[in-house]
C-alpha cells in the first residue's frame, strides 16, 4: 500500500445572474479527484487530496515533509501555487522553493506523478508554467513553454506502444477516446508505453534515485469522459499500475 498526496483537482467558480435590472454573482466549489482517488482506494492505496486552494500554504515545503508520502501527485494545478506561498507572495519574505524541494526529493529517491489539465505542465495560455521552473529535471518528457493544449472535440484514440509493461497494470486496447492532451515530446530514455495522436500519453523515467511517471490527458471530465474514467475497468488498471511501478522496490537499473 502506497500514501499517496493529490495536489490539486479542484476549482472556485463565480458565475454572474442576471435578471432584468438586477444581478447578483453565486460560488460554487467543485472536486475533479473522485474517479482517481476511487480508483487508487479500490487499489489498497491512501489517498490524501489536498485542494487547489490549500496549495499555497499546505503543500510540503521540505523533503521532511514530502518523506510522509510515498507518491506525489500534481494533477490540475499550476507552478504558481506551488512557489508563491502567502509569505512570499503577500509579504515578501524569502520562503522554500518548494518545487526545488520536490525535484531534490524526486532524485533523492521520491516517486512523482504529474496529469495532465488547463493548468498542468504548461497549460493554458502557458500558465501553468512548469516549463520555467525545475520541474523538468525529474519528469519522463520536456514541456513546450506555451499554451500546450491539444483540444480533440471529436475525440482521439490512445494507442498503446508498450502493452507488456507493468506500468500500464494490464489496461491494454483498446481504450476509450480522450478529447484533449497537454502536448509534450518523449524525453531521451524514458520508456513511452501509451500515446495519443503520436503525442506522449502515458511516460514512465528514473531520475537518480527516483522515479516519475505522467499521463498528458485528465484524469476526470472533460478530457476524460466518463466512458473513459467510469466506465472503462482499465482506468484504474492504468493508475494502480502507475503507482505500483513507481513504488517497487527496484530502483535505478536497466530492467523493468
Amino acid at each position: 500500500m502506497a500514501r499517496i498526496l493529490i495536489a490539486g483537482e479542484s476549482w472556485i467558480t463565480t458565475t454572474t445572474h442576471i435578471k432584468g435590472v438586477d444581478e447578483f454573482t453565486a460560488n460554487s466549489y467543485t472536486e475533479g479527484v473522485r474517479q482517481l482517488r476511487s480508483a487508487l482506494e479500490g487499489g489498497g492505496h491512501e489517498v490524501v487530496h489536498m485542494p487547489a486552494h490549500l496549495v499555497p500554504t499546505d503543500f510540503p515545503s521540505d523533503r521532511n515533509e514530502l518523506n510522509k508520502f510515498d507518491v506525489v501527485v500534481l494533477s490540475d494545478i499550476g507552478a504558481n501555487s506551488l512557489q508563491l506561498s502567502p509569505d512570499v507572495f503577500e509579504r515578501s519574505l524569502p520562503g522554500a522553493d518548494r518545487i526545488a524541494e520536490l525535484v531534490e526529493w524526486v532524485l533523492a529517491g521520491g516517486r512523482l506523478v504529474m496529469i495532465g489539465g488547463y493548468l498542468s505542465f504548461s497549460g493554458f495560455q502557458g500558465r501553468a508554467a512548469y516549463a520555467r521552473t525545475r520541474i523538468g529535471e525529474v519528469l519522463p518528457v520536456t514541456l513546450i513553454d506555451a499554451d500546450d493544449r491539444v483540444e480533440r472535440p471529436a475525440g482521439a484514440l490512445p494507442v498503446v506502444t508498450d502493452p507488456d509493461h507493468p506500468a500500464l497494470g494490464g489496461a491494454s486496447e483498446p481504450w476509450p477516446l480522450l478529447l484533449g492532451y497537454n502536448k509534450t515530446v518523449l524525453r531521451n530514455g524514458a520508456d513511452e508505453l501509451a500515446t495519443i495522436d503520436g503525442d506522449p500519453l502515458v511516460v514512465v523515467g528514473r531520475y537518480g534515485r527516483g522515479r516519475s511517471a505522467v499521463f498528458t490527458s485528465d484524469c476526470s471530465p472533460h478530457w476524460a469522459p466518463p466512458a473513459f474514467c467510469e466506465e472503462w475497468p482499465g482506468y484504474a488498471q492504468l493508475f494502480n499500475g502507475l503507482i505500483e511501478w513507481l513504488t517497487s522496490a527496484e530502483q535505478v537499473d536497466s530492467s523493468r
